[in-house]
C-alpha cells in the first residue's frame, strides 16, 4: 500500500521569475533541514531543454514511538536526489525526487510541475504529487502515516522557502530597476535607447 498527496497551488509570479527563485530557494530560514546541495550533473539536450541532477541532504528525525525499533546508530540524515528539466519554450519546470537511504524504513518520491499559466497573467501554477510507502512489516501503515504528515509540513515550509526566494529576487529586480532608471533619465541625452538596453540586461540577469 502506498499512501498519495497530491494540490495545487497558485504562485502569484511570473514563470521566468519562479524558474530563477528555484535555483535560489536554500538556504532559507524555512528550510534548516536541508543541509546541503550539490550539483552533480547537468547538460542541455538536443531541444534545448535544461537537464539537472542535484544531490540534497536532509535532517531524518524519526518520531520517538519509532526510534526503539531502529539502531541507535542508524543515520539521521537522507540523501535525496532531485532530476528537474526545464522547458523554456513550453515554460514549465518539472522536478523529480527520491530518497536514496532509508528506502526499507520509507521512501517518498515527489514530482513537481511548475507551469505558465496560459489564463492569469503573471502567475505560475504548480502541481505537487507524492508516493510515500514502507516495507516494514506491521508498522507499514504508521510509518506512511507520520510520512504524510511530515510531507505536508515540509511542502508548506518549501512553499515559504520558495517565496522567500522571490522576495529576494524581486527586492533585487526592484532596486536594480530604480538604479537603472535614474541611471538612463542623467544620460538619456547622451545616450538615446539607454533606459531600454539596461532594463533588457536586468530581464535577462534575472532569467539566466
Amino acid at each position: 500500500m502506498v499512501k498519495y498527496f497530491s494540490n495545487k497551488t497558485d504562485i502569484r509570479s511570473t514563470w521566468d521569475l519562479v524558474a530563477s527563485a528555484f535555483w535560489q530557494r536554500y538556504p532559507n530560514p524555512f528550510s534548516t533541514h536541508v543541509l546541503t546541495e550539490d550539483v552533480v550533473y547537468r547538460e542541455v539536450t538536443a531541444d534545448n531543454q535544461l537537464f539537472s541532477r542535484r544531490l540534497l541532504t536532509k535532517t531524518n528525525r524519526l518520531p520517538r514511538w519509532a526510534e526503539r525499533f531502529f539502531p541507535s546508530g542508524m543515520s539521521r540524515s537522507v540523501y535525496i536526489i532531485e532530476d528537474s528539466i526545464v522547458d523554456p519554450v513550453n515554460r514549465n519546470l518539472i522536478t523529480y525526487t527520491w530518497n536514496l537511504n532509508h528506502t526499507t524504513i520509507m521512501s517518498v518520491e515527489e514530482r513537481c510541475i511548475f507551469q505558465d499559466s496560459a489564463e492569469e497573467p503573471a502567475t505560475t501554477l504548480l502541481k505537487r504529487e507524492a508516493w510515500i510507502s514502507s516495507s516494514i512489516f506491521g508498522f507499514s501503515r504508521p510509518i506512511q502515516e507520520f510520512g504524510l504528515a511530515r510531507f505536508k509540513s515540509n511542502q508548506v515550509k518549501a512553499m515559504k522557502g520558495l517565496e522567500y526566494a522571490l522576495s529576494n529576487l524581486q527586492g533585487i529586480g526592484i532596486r536594480l530597476s530604480v538604479a537603472v532608471s535614474m541611471l538612463a533619465v542623467r544620460h538619456q541625452s547622451a545616450i538615446p535607447g539607454l533606459a531600454s538596453g539596461c532594463h533588457m540586461m536586468l530581464y535577462l540577469s534575472l532569467t539566466q
